[in-house]
């Protein structure tokens, strides 16, 4: 896949810290309950942590239990899909559509109408909370 940001690992590394590089750009997962974002509820953005790109609203935020921030849909465009048979089972990976960041992974459990749950790593985003 080829994104409209690219960027080298060594450029990546002189721009994201150790732990949000391992996220971002290795796949590697926080761990539960322990995200920044997990417990936001302001009204605000949700933008990727590498290249700024909206990605989810806090409308589209619920709370899954499952110890990641969940949302129930993305900003049209924002997300592409792969699929990901790590951890010996069957999932669907979610990366920036812009940067081709890491974000986490898409559900079809959520309990509103979408029937989605992105699971999404704190590490990877970061929240814009609107000024009122």
């Amino acid at each position: 896949m080829t994104f409209e940001i690219e960027k080298t690992p060594d450029q990546w590394r002189a721009e994201l810290d150790a732990a949000r590089y391992a996220v971002l750009r290795e796949a590697a997962t926080e761990a539960p309950f322990s995200g920044s974002l997990l417990h936001v509820d302001a009204e605000g953005s949700f933008t990727c942590g590498g290249c700024g790109q909206h990605l989810f609203t806090s409308e589209q935020k619920f709370d899954s239990g499952c110890g990641w921030p969940s949302f129930d849909a993305c900003v049209p465009g924002s997300i592409i899909e792969r699929a990901d048979h790590t951890l010996s089972r069957a999932r669907i990976e979610i990366l920036c559509s812009k940067c081709g960041g890491h974000l986490g992974h898409v559900f079809p459990d959520g309990p509103t109408p979408t029937g989605l749950r992105y699971c999404v790593n704190s590490l990877a985003i970061d929240f814009a909370q609107d000024e009122n």
